[in-house]
């Protein structure tokens, strides 16, 4: 109550403000009050530059990580993602997804999916990758190159499929992230995983990360992604939690009986219907250049 009579004394000054002036224009008893000489406005300071550079504290935590991650022969974690999307009242909603991935080097590769939507499987075997529906009981098969690298490659570009967590499982994860334009560190934090990491900010022309690095273990506990293609700057986030590196993994653990005797479907992009004024988002563009001018 008290807040909505403030607002209304603000309100009606003003109104009063605004209504004196036009009082005096017409009410010849009224006497435009003696104007000030008008101040000369203060000169413009101009914010220094931020200055892109890749720090390199930042870059030996990212390179600890990477080493870390590439030196393993087997790998298993779980990896819990969160996405926004649009809703129609603004304010974004989050879905999430549960990956529980294992993979041993260089053509083994699973991934188990439940999650708010549908729940889906993965697995590669060094010869095939299959993209299962186990509530549809329908898979999608595919040969596939001999690495794992290879294979995330040519299912990204033959049927749009992608892991958040796609770079940190790489033979290489470094080499991507040297190739960023800012890293910089931003400080300790003890609330992560339940774990003590350090924080690092990386970015280039297309994403900004935040990313959690344990002290001790040096493998990634926490990534948060905003892209600059989106004009909404909705975030993802990526809460990597069970890791076990270099232990056993049992041989069929790479392939699903239930993929034979399932329907199948072909291994291709889905058709994804838009909502209504929804634009896809696709990654900036340099402006074209502009034409020179003709010397007279």
């Amino acid at each position: 109550m008290k807040r909505a009579l403030a607002w209304a004394g603000l309100l009606a000054a003003m109104i009063a403000g605004l209504s004196a002036p036009v009082a005096a224009q017409t009410n010849p008893a009224v006497k435009p009050a003696a104007t000030t000489k008008a101040k000369k406005p203060a000169p413009k300071v101009e914010a220094p530059q931020f200055k892109m550079v890749l720090e390199p504290r930042a870059m030996e935590l990212l390179k600890a990580m990477s080493e870390r991650l590439a030196s393993a022969k087997t790998l298993s974690f779980t990896a819990a993602a969160g996405f926004e999307f649009p809703s129609k009242l603004g304010p974004p909603l989050v879905y999430t997804t549960r990956y529980d991935v294992a993979l041993q080097r260089p053509d083994k590769f699973r991934v188990l999916m439940p999650g708010d939507g549908p729940a889906s499987e993965f697995y590669y075997d060094g010869k095939s990758m299959i993209a299962y529906a186990p509530v549809e009981n329908l898979a999608a098969v595919a040969d596939a190159p001999p690495t794992i690298d290879a294979m995330l490659k040519r299912a990204y570009d033959t049927a749009s499929i992608f892991f958040p967590f796609t770079d940190l499982v790489l033979a290489d994860p470094y080499s991507a992230l040297a190739e960023g334009k800012l890293a910089f560190y931003i400080g300790p934090s003890g609330v992560v995983g339940g774990v003590k990491t350090e924080m690092v900010a990386w970015a280039n022309d297309d994403v900004f990360l935040q990313i959690w690095i344990g002290v001790d273990d040096k493998l990634p506990r926490r990534v948060r992604a905003v892209f600059s293609a989106d004009p909404l700057m909705l975030r993802h986030d990526l809460e990597l939690s069970n890791w076990q590196l270099n232990g056993p993994i049992a041989a069929d653990a790479f392939a699903s009986a239930k993929v034979a005797t399932a329907g199948r479907m072909p291994f291709a992009t889905p058709t994804v219907k838009l909502p209504p004024g929804m634009k896809p988002l696709t990654m900036k563009q340099p402006a074209p250049a502009k034409p020179a001018a003709k010397s007279k």
